[in-house]
């Protein structure tokens, strides 16, 4: 897949499992930036980060603000913080209010990160149980960008897909087999 610049993924319900299907899969010299959020209790240690870790040849790791994108790593939204990328590639991350009652929030991730790639951007929407994500889509969708949508069939918890698909009914759907495929079809930029 030529073109694309880094990817946006989000997810929530079921999410840890998805994840677990698709990063593992991924190669350490994976050419572009990974950039996550996943729901997760503000109250609660980011235990994703290093399970992750453990089970991927790809750089996992916590994202930091005004922490520079590299390619070849994923980026997770720490607890209780929005992660958002700058048009200048660094991250950012924020406390805002939360949206769509998640902080971090799919939507904030994906609407920045459209701002910042345009059509240089591929989302990979995942299972969940809200809509979260489905607004920032419709962003992606409209700057041109690419964007996956995981089959609800398949979905642990099919609300999120439903949305995302409403919100951009041009998003390709594919089942997890299918989205790792696209992922690592992915050429340098």
């Amino acid at each position: 897949m030529k073109g694309v610049e880094a990817v946006v993924m989000g997810a929530s319900a079921g999410g840890v499992q998805a994840l677990l299907e698709i990063l593992p899969y991924l190669p350490a010299d994976y050419p572009v930036p990974v950039m996550t959020v996943l729901h997760i209790p503000a109250d609660r240690a980011n235990a994703l980060v290093p399970l992750l870790r453990s089970k991927c040849v790809i750089g996992v790791k916590e994202a930091e603000d005004k922490e520079s994108l590299a390619p070849g790593t994923v980026y997770f939204a720490p607890a209780d913080y929005h992660l958002l990328v700058e048009t200048d590639g660094s991250l950012a991350l924020s406390s805002d209010e939360p949206v769509n009652f998640s902080r971090p929030s799919i939507d904030v991730l994906f609407e920045s990160a459209a701002d910042a790639y345009g059509e240089g951007l591929l989302a990979v929407l995942l299972t969940g149980a809200n809509d979260d994500g489905a607004r920032g889509l419709r962003n992606i969708c409209a700057t041109g960008g690419r964007v996956i949508v995981q089959d609800p069939e398949e979905a642990q918890a099919r609300a999120m897909p439903e949305a995302g698909l409403r919100f951009c009914p041009t998003a390709r759907v594919e089942k997890l087999r299918g989205i790792v495929e696209q992922m690592r079809a992915i050429e340098a930029p």
